[in-house]
């Protein structure tokens, strides 16, 4: 093979060298073609990009001027008060909606201008601490206000004490705004605060505030509620006057001095006190005086029909709507009170006062009635007399916790049904002791008078109390507690207060919540939370809201079985006749009735609870401070009376009504729980030691005999699982032997025999 050697002059390689970089050259030069025109594209589109923006901008601009302009239009030229336009308060009607029980403008509107400077400093200082403390170093906005208030309100589960919003923004929401939960509403309160806080100064602000803040009803400044509350001018108030007055605004309506919670207004009323100690506006020695200075607030009209009522829904109206609504906007409000059963149970309770007062010492009555059927409260008296302060009526009796007595046994025995036992078991009534911590518990019955062993049916007609405490312990407290909470009661949170005396009235309840209970079971086990408002309709007759009675629902909370035999124990009069006897209270003429009555220890409390099928009726008698009563006022013979005569006169020439019959249940197999209590048993016997043989017993000593054994429950039944088998050491239970003890003592005197190794 023949081989060349390179020529590195050949024209071929030079040509491809140059072609190259030729080639080269156009593609840079297009490249930076491609470049320029994309830089310049870009830069086209940020020039738009940015010209929009800032068009944007200064239509932002533009538009946020604007808006301040507009709505800056609806500020004070000066501090003189506005022009207010016509309104037209809120009206509570009964459930007819033709009787008027109450007007939340109460007449024409209450307003005197006054000057800050004839205000006292501590007037001042009251509000300031109350509602806006940074007030004279924010801009219209309290947002350390806003944000503490924020705090609190997360912490303390829905509780309000001190508002988030300035006083200027109070002013701007009360005096230009509606009280609409809108963006828009806000934002213009946001806007016109600002606005007001250019436009005038601090003290000028605070002026109008004074002036124009809502005090309760239709009375708005400060002087004006001053007049109202106190009968003064506002320059004359005292300190502690001047925290009530400051305590108001927060919420006029539900603080009210003539509502149910005048409590709360005074618990504020010093907690402004503790605030002006500790900003530093007062001593602790003035606020300890003030903290226990008497309020002789004015009178309000006794016009108002049905007050406790009225301002049982007021408070409810109070908390779902703002106060501007309820004073302008027209709202009729239709309750569920049936105005002529109101009027009987006031005529019936105002008769019978004197002699209450008189022999029994007691001065003061409430009475609640409810519809089985859907929960509505058609009467509610929640004292003798709401206007007397001798016996502070104005507290609603209804809403306040009370101890029950023995009418709180009727829970307990349901609790005690849902667990097994029956009407037809069997208890021992003998005076026991029982092993309580942190010391022992005697209970004794009302008359002190022990039965030996009866039936729960027996023992709850007669209203026994040493069978009532033998079955709380049986039932369990938690589970009685468990029961209570479904049926209604709230007044149970903290069970770490309740012991073997729950049944006999040892924790409070609410009459209201009571009779509810009460109703449940005329209901056979199906709750209704209470109805008071049936329909509300705005001024223009647009229904707001409205409750179809058709259509309630309801909770079931306890088996029907078992309510029907709690309603055939406490309609039974012939098995209560051994301890109340066959004429009382406690039956109505025409018609059968279930009732049961209670009577507190320190006979500070007189209850008759009862029901139709229909309508179920409480009763309370007492004194309202919780003065003793004498010791014959008992829930039979101070109580039942007015129950009695309540439901006669109610429900006369209406149908009769009859209760269904429980069914008769299958009893276990098991002595004291089958309604039997002697276990007869055959034995054999040493015919010399009279104990029982053994295999050591010679064949000619054993006797064959048959006794008659009687044991307390325990030695047959777990408490922990009655229908569980028979526990094999009974004695076990700490309360087995005292329960042992008493029962064989009464064995051993009426004839039977337990013989025992």
């Amino acid at each position: 093979m023949l081989y060349r050697s390179p020529n590195p002059n050949r024209s071929w390689e030079k040509n491809i060298a140059a072609r190259r970089k030729e080639i080269l050259k156009t593609y840079q030069k297009k490249t930076a073609l491609t470049d320029s025109k994309n830089e310049n594209f870009t830069k086209k589109i940020i020039k738009k990009f940015l010209k929009i923006f800032i068009i944007l901008i200064i239509l932002i601009i533009i538009s946020f001027v604007g808006v301040i302009l507009w709505y800056s239009r609806d500020l004070p030229m000066s501090t003189n008060l506005l022009d207010r336009k016509e309104t037209v308060s809120a009206k509570i009607y009964d459930r007819t909606g033709q009787n008027l029980l109450y007007d939340f403008g109460g007449g024409e509107v209450m307003r005197t201008k006054i000057s800050l400077n004839t205000l006292p400093d501590y007037i001042k200082w009251s509000t300031i601490v109350a509602e806006d403390r940074a007030f004279y170093s924010h801009h219209g906005l309290n947002f350390k206000g806003l944000t503490r208030a924020l705090f609190l309100l997360i912490i303390r589960g829905g509780e309000k004490t001190q508002g988030g919003s300035s006083i200027t923004q109070q002013f701007v929401k009360n005096a230009l705004l509606t009280q609409e939960k809108t963006y828009s509403r806000k934002i213009k309160e946001v806007i016109l605060a600002w606005q007001m806080e250019r436009r005038f100064s601090k003290d000028q602000i605070l002026e109008m505030y004074f002036n124009e803040i809502p005090y309760g009803g239709v009375t708005y400044g400060i002087e004006a509620a001053a007049k109202k509350y106190f009968g003064k001018n506002a320059k004359d108030l005292s300190l502690a006057e001047g925290a009530v007055l400051a305590a108001l605004p927060q919420a006029p309506s539900l603080l009210s001095p003539y509502g149910p919670n005048k409590n709360d207004l005074m618990a504020r009323k010093d907690w402004i006190l503790d605030s002006l100690v500790s900003e530093g506006y007062i001593t602790q020695e003035k606020a300890d005086a003030s903290k226990k200075e008497d309020f002789d607030f004015s009178k309000i009209s006794n016009a108002i029909i049905a007050p406790h009522f009225v301002f049982y829904v007021k408070d409810l109206l109070t908390k779902k709507y703002n106060e501007k609504t309820l004073l302008e906007d027209g709202l009729k409000i239709i309750t569920t009170l049936n105005l002529t059963q109101q009027k009987i149970a006031e005529t019936i309770i105002a008769k019978m006062a004197p002699k209450n007062k008189e022999k029994n010492n007691a001065n003061n009555t409430s009475l609640v009635a409810i519809n089985n059927k859907t929960g509505e409260i058609t009467t509610m008296v929640g004292s003798l007399n709401y206007f007397d302060e001798n016996i502070d009526g104005a507290v609603n009796i209804t809403l306040s916790p009370r101890q029950p007595g023995s009418s709180f046994k009727p829970i307990v025995y349901s609790a005690a049904f849902q667990k097994g036992f029956s009407p037809n078991t069997i208890l021992f009534d003998l005076l026991t002791t029982f092993k309580t911590s942190p010391k022992d518990f005697e209970p004794r019955n009302y008359n002190d008078h022990y039965f030996g062993p009866v039936t729960l049916r027996k023992a709850l007609a007669g209203s026994l109390n040493i069978p009532a405490v033998k079955l709380l312990y049986l039932t369990g407290i938690d589970n009685v507690l468990n029961l209570s909470e479904k049926m209604g009661y709230t007044t149970f949170s903290d069970r770490s207060r309740f012991g073997l005396s729950l049944v006999l009235g040892g924790g409070e309840v609410k009459l209201l919540e009571h009779t509810l209970a009460y109703a449940t079971l005329a209901n056979e086990g199906e709750y209704h939370e209470p109805i008071s408002i049936l329909k509300i309709e705005n001024k223009n007759g647009d229904i707001l809201e409205e409750t179809d009675t058709t259509k309630i629902k309801t909770k079931k909370v306890l088996d029907t079985e078992i309510a029907r035999q709690i309603t055939s124990i406490l309609s039974d009069n012939s098995a209560r006749t051994y301890v109340f006897g066959e004429k009382n209270y406690l039956t109505l003429n025409d018609r059968p009735v279930a009732v049961k009555t209670g009577t507190t220890n320190d006979y500070k409390d007189a209850w008759a609870m009862g029901y139709t099928p229909s309508l179920s009726v409480g009763v309370w008698v007492g004194n309202t401070r919780g003065e003793k009563m004498s010791t014959s006022a008992d829930g039979s013979t101070v109580a039942a009376p007015i129950w009695q005569n309540f439901l006669q006169e109610v429900l006369k020439n209406t149908p009769v009504e009859n209760f269904i019959q429980a069914a008769t249940s299958t009893l276990p197999n098991r002595i004291m729980l089958n309604g039997q209590y002697i276990n007869t048993v055959d034995i054999k016997i040493n015919k010399i030691t009279g104990f029982l043989a053994d295999n050591t017993t010679p064949f000619e000593l054993i006797e064959d005999k048959t006794i008659k054994q009687v044991h307390n429950i325990l030695h047959y039944i777990n408490k922990n699982n009655p229908l569980g088998p028979v526990p094999e050491t009974p004695w076990d239970d700490e309360n087995y032997t005292n329960w042992e003890l008493v029962v064989e003592k009464w064995a051993q005197e009426n004839g039977y025999e337990n013989i025992v190794n």
